[in-house]
């Protein structure tokens, strides 16, 4: 038995502080592309009313009143100032009238007129010349509408889950051979940046307006058709029988409205037997612990393998993290060992563990929804996560 001069527990406090976790019955998509998805429909009367079912993130700052970030009724506009009726307006409206009352849907759209798909190209963009009409555009999206499509993500995230990825751009790359492989490497990355699997979270591409309806590009329809051989999660919405608005370009609203329904009800086929998931709120106890100088005794010693992942928990009580793995003692905290005559504490796998929750997998990256002292926090299976430095951070 051997006595070392040592910082021992004094005291500790508890207290629980609940933090909900995304919301599985709030389904998120994301949409973008240029003005067809921008939406160029007149807004009609019918337009204006919506279920609260299905919600918006404003993805500008300003339209409407609408402050960027926040949820709103999903009442057009639904991208910027810019736009007008859509398809994903009657997306979100037809989804939420055949899925169980108990979920909501929420969209986050970012287009831009005109545009080339380079614009949602993750670097590339920057090389990218901009008309003049798509300044204000553009710049309203923080000049950057890759980049604010990822933002808006990650915050729909916080709330919901991200179940689908809309498409509609083409027009501007009429012909371009290796559009579908571009496009490839977009939902790639935006999978690779929100942690999101391909299984998971399809990707959904419309026709342009067609040449049997006198559109000036129908002829990339061709090309958009092929995309499911390069991605084979994406599905194709046909705008067989869809009208144009006159320009060759531009469907009509009631065209859109049509659109939109078509958008849906493959979302809804891919979906399958949809059931509201039941939701609960977690609560996590954290704790602040006092210590002071007093004698402690041991009588015992014990190895154990660290991983050397991680936060170390015991800097947040002020002491340091252990080179070595040899376990002294153990109390509420964890395991503690000696170097430099000083306490130190011992690595474990996952820091959240000793707070009664697991560590996030490494598969893709993780999100961080809350900080605390104890660390960051991650939510898995509707449950907080620790996230490690094994752990990507999205």
């Amino acid at each position: 038995m051997r006595a070392i001069a040592i910082a021992a527990f004094v005291a500790s406090t508890l207290s629980a502080i609940s933090f909900a976790a995304p919301d599985p019955n709030f389904h998120i998509y994301l949409a973008f592309g240029q003005s067809n998805m921008e939406g160029q429909g007149p807004i009609g009367q019918q337009d204006r009313s919506v279920d609260k079912r299905f919600q918006m993130i404003s993805t500008v700052n300003g339209c409407n009143g609408r402050r960027l970030g926040e949820w709103y009724d999903a009442v057009p506009p639904l991208s910027s100032c810019s736009g007008k009726l859509g398809p994903v307006d009657y997306f979100g409206r037809t989804l939420v009238k055949k899925l169980p009352q108990e979920i909501k849907v929420g969209v986050a759209v970012v287009a831009i007129a005109g545009c080339d798909i380079q614009l949602f190209e993750k670097n590339n963009y920057r090389n990218y010349q901009l008309q003049s009409y798509m300044v204000n555009t553009v710049n309203a999206y923080g000049g950057n509408p890759y980049g604010r499509l990822i933002e808006m993500g990650k915050k729909a995230q916080q709330v919901g889950v991200i179940k689908g990825i809309l498409l509609h751009q083409g027009e501007t790359n009429t012909g371009q051979q290796n559009w579908p492989n571009r496009v490839k490497a977009i939902y790639e990355d935006i999978l690779k940046d929100l942690g999101l699997n391909a299984k998971d979270v399809p990707l959904l591409a419309g026709e342009v307006v067609s040449s049997q309806q006198g559109g000036q590009c129908g002829s990339m329809n061709s090309i958009i058709q092929s995309l499911p051989r390069t991605i084979p999660t994406a599905h194709v919405i046909s705008s067989q029988g869809l009208g144009q608005q006159g320009d060759g370009l531009h469907f009509s609203s009631d065209a859109y409205r049509t659109f939109g329904q078509r958008y849906a009800e493959e979302m809804l086929k891919i979906l399958g037997d949809v059931q509201a998931v039941k939701s609960t709120t977690t609560t996590r106890r954290t704790t602040t612990t006092r210590r002071t100088t007093t004698t402690r005794r041991t009588t015992t010693t014990r190895n154990v393998q660290p991983t050397n992942v991680g936060k170390c928990w015991s800097e947040r009580l002020g002491y340091p993290c252990c080179k070595g793995n040899v376990v002294v003692t153990s109390d509420a905290d964890g395991d503690w060992g000696v170097e430099n005559n000083n306490w130190c504490g011992i690595i474990k796998s996952c820091w959240s563990e000793a707070l009664g929750f697991p560590c996030c997998s490494t598969n893709g990256c993780q999100v961080v929804y809350y900080t605390d002292t104890d660390g960051k926090w991650g939510v898995e299976n509707n449950n907080w996560c620790g996230i490690t430095a094994a752990n990507t951070i999205c």
